[in-house]
């Protein structure tokens, strides 16, 4: 009977993918951008695609502070599999990096009240040159992701037409809502058709994925961060609507922790990330993470902002001449988050506004946080000017709660 309720809001056209997950952004730690598809056990054990990556980053998931925060996906990407099905054309893991198989890493990882995530492809081979999903193995391969214990599925769309990316995503979903499994299910399907209309129709998408990525992948650059930044806020018009409790927009993984980001462009992203209701699934070593990575990512306000139930991706709603630009989303409770974003190269810039430039409510009080310095700026006016001082390619961020005014006394004529 779970299957059946959990099948039925597909056949309904005006509703999102009712399998009543990813509520919030999922957030978590995802191998690809930091490990790609390194297959050299025998060279470099410690940072090769196997099962004691998995196993180590689910330990420190669970032990280091993560899991409380909600990083709770524990997800393998691409190149885990073998080289071939097997004879009854079942996915099976490779037997010398994963000798324990999918089943056992999934009970280790919800052992320590995590979540395990797997990776496939719509078409003959993954990216990585693995088995693919073709739309004969659509369903059996749900089946067997289920059967192992798997709580996520990224599925990729690599050697594949859009013929077949229209049948299939449709498809993988019907099969992993059949399977009577939570599954939480993203979809790379906008990304390979150019991420915009009228190639791709968000409104089905909603209906079918609880994530998609929409554009590129990330690499371990600000050039790349700025890229995805850009063509995300260009066609914000697009793609804010299409977000919201259950179907985020994904910009791709967190590089924070890496080597491409320095500390400003560290905490530019993760605000920039969090503005845009993205999911925060990052990919780092999480066992030789710095205190000022893991600082960023562990800011509990900026995940709490992150994980707002109202589920509203924010927008750009300001672009200076002098490379700052403003951007808002609206929080449950009459709250907003604002990210002040300096594009500048040269030295802290000192911005001068008032919120109702940028279009707060006339005669509103705010009691305004800065997000990363924790300070507390009591009673700002909408009317008042203010001054943020924004280092190059850094962010200021404010978290902003509407205050009661209080009662005007009466002067008596």
């Amino acid at each position: 009977a779970l299957a059946l309720a959990l099948a039925l809001p597909l056949a309904l056209p005006s509703v999102a993918l009712e399998n009543g997950l990813a509520r919030t952004p999922p957030m978590g730690w995802m191998s690809w951008e930091r490990f790609r598809c390194n297959v050299d056990c025998q060279e470099d054990p410690r940072n090769c695609i196997s099962e004691q990556l998995f196993f180590e980053m689910a330990d420190r998931l669970a032990e280091d502070g993560w899991r409380e925060l909600g990083y709770e996906y524990v997800n393998i990407d691409d190149c885990w599999s073998a080289k071939q099905r097997d004879a009854a054309g079942q996915l099976v893991p490779d037997p010398k990096r994963f000798p324990s198989g999918i089943k056992a890493l999934a009970d280790y990882v919800h052992a320590r009240g995590l979540k395990l995530g797997i990776y496939g492809d719509l078409g003959i081979f993954t990216c990585g040159g693995y088995p693919g999903t073709m739309l004969e193995h659509v369903k059996q391969d749900a089946q067997t992701f289920a059967a192992w214990g798997v709580d996520m599925l990224k599925l990729d769309g690599c050697y594949s037409t859009a013929e077949e990316q229209a049948k299939g995503y449709p498809e993988m979903a019907r099969a992993l809502n059949a399977t009577g499994r939570p599954i939480v299910y993203s979809c790379s399907w906008p990304a390979y058709q150019g991420g915009l209309p009228p190639k791709v129709n968000y409104t089905i998408l909603a209906e079918i994925c609880n994530l998609w990525r929409n554009y590129d992948d990330i690499q371990d650059s600000w050039d790349s961060v700025l890229s995805i930044v850009d063509w995300f806020f260009t066609n914000q018009d697009v793609l804010q609507p299409a977000a919201g409790p259950g179907h985020w927009n994904d910009p791709d993984m967190l590089i924070i922790g890496n080597f491409g980001l320095s500390y400003e462009q560290s905490r530019s992203q993760m605000a920039l990330w969090t503005v845009m209701a993205a999911p925060l699934l990052m990919s780092t070593d999480l066992r030789t993470i710095s205190p000022s990575a893991k600082e960023i990512l562990q800011n509990r306000l900026m995940i709490q902002i992150n994980q707002d139930p109202l589920g509203i991706q924010g927008r750009r709603i300001v672009k200076e001449k002098s490379h700052i630009e403003v951007f808002l989303r609206p929080l449950s409770q009459a709250a907003s988050a604002l990210v002040f974003f300096s594009r500048r190269t040269d030295m802290p810039f000192r911005y001068t506004t008032s919120l109702a430039k940028l279009h707060f409510p006339e005669d509103a009080v705010y009691e305004v946080q800065d997000v990363y310095v924790g300070k507390i700026i009591g009673a700002l006016k909408t009317a008042d000017n203010f001054s943020v001082v924004i280092n190059p390619s850094g962010v200021v961020m404010w978290y902003l709660r509407p205050m009661a005014l209080p009662v005007q006394p009466r002067h008596a004529g």
